[in-house]
């Protein structure tokens, strides 16, 4: 595979220019669109646990997304504790739900496990939007407070954008050490060769569920980022299409890899945006380019990278 040194020098130069984009860009458009690309990111590194890397989609992550958003908007809202007290309880909640989502990843597997999570998703969904007497039903949640850093409350798009690419970053390389590490190598071999892992006394059942925690708590806290970022959130955010839209930056990004969720966030996020000369069919022309990124280059873009660049490197080492 591509070496670790190169992808760190990848990391780098995309470190930089992030650090970089809003002294060169006085665009706050361009800004707030990749403040919303970081927070997916964060979701795209939780999801690849399972969807890049054990080989089982799941439907369902708006869901867990939107428990995180609305958990951190009415503790900050309605009972007015800090928003960092409210993230431990959306991360406690996020550990629950993951445990609770595992469970029938063991029993069930395909379209199964697809319809289950979807059916997870929507419940959600249709909870948030019926009990308006405590999240407010289709008006939603306004006024949410921002976070506040040493005195500094993050309430200009620039301290945002910093402090969410800090976020990202941290989360990034969690999720690189995971990969890379023994678990990482487990959560391969479950998609490979289930049956292998269990014949080596690991327990295939226990793994599955563990990925599913790690996903559902990376989204959680997105979900709580996502809140006190837009300042307001309503149920029409966290449809099914957010989910497919999470499934999507993972498959054609790269699976099993931080680069791919990086390019796959950025992409879901800012395509859409620049395709809105398109009027109503730029929706069209996204998902007929997804399709295409699907069936030409299934294992995503820097899958396809990372293949070459091994290619060429074994007549040198010959």
């Amino acid at each position: 595979m591509f070496s670790r040194k190169h992808t760190r020098k990848i990391y780098a130069v995309l470190i930089i220019a992030a650090l970089a984009f809003p002294l060169i860009s006085n665009n706050t458009y361009y800004i707030t669109m990749l403040c919303l690309a970081f927070i997916y990111m964060i979701v795209a590194f939780g999801l690849n646990f399972i969807t890049g890397m054990t080989g089982q989609v799941n439907l369902g992550t708006a869901g867990i997304f939107c428990i995180g958003a609305y958990t951190s908007a009415l503790l900050t809202t309605k009972t007015f504790i800090s928003p960092w007290l409210a993230l431990l309880v959306v991360i406690l909640f996020g550990f629950v739900i993951g445990i609770a989502l595992g469970y029938p990843s063991l029993r069930l597997k395909g379209v199964y496990l697809s319809l289950t999570t979807i059916a997870f998703g929507e419940i959600v969904r249709q909870l948030v939007n019926n009990m308006t007497d405590f999240t407010g039903g289709a008006h939603g949640v306004r006024a949410i407070p921002p976070y506040c850093l040493f005195g500094f409350e993050l309430n200009t798009k620039l301290r945002l954008y910093y402090f969410l690419l800090a976020v990202t970053i941290m989360f990034g390389l969690i999720a690189y050490r995971i990969i890379y590490s023994k678990w990482g190598r487990v959560f391969t071999a479950i998609r490979d060769n289930i049956d292998a892992v269990d014949t080596c006394g690991i327990s295939s059942s226990k793994v599955k569920i563990i990925a599913f925690t790690l996903a559902a708590v990376f989204a959680a806290i997105a979900g709580g980022l996502y809140a006190h970022y837009s300042g307001y959130i309503n149920p029409s955010t966290f449809t099914l299409n957010l989910s497919v839209s999470f499934v999507v930056m993972v498959m054609v990004g790269g699976s099993g890899t931080v680069l791919g969720s990086v390019l796959g966030a950025v992409l879901v996020s800012i395509l859409p945006e620049m395709l809105r000369f398109l009027g109503n069919y730029y929706q069209i022309v996204f998902y007929i380019l997804v399709f295409i990124c699907t069936i030409l280059i299934p294992n995503g873009i820097v899958n396809v990278f990372l293949e070459r660049q091994k290619t060429k490197a074994l007549p040198e080492k010959n």
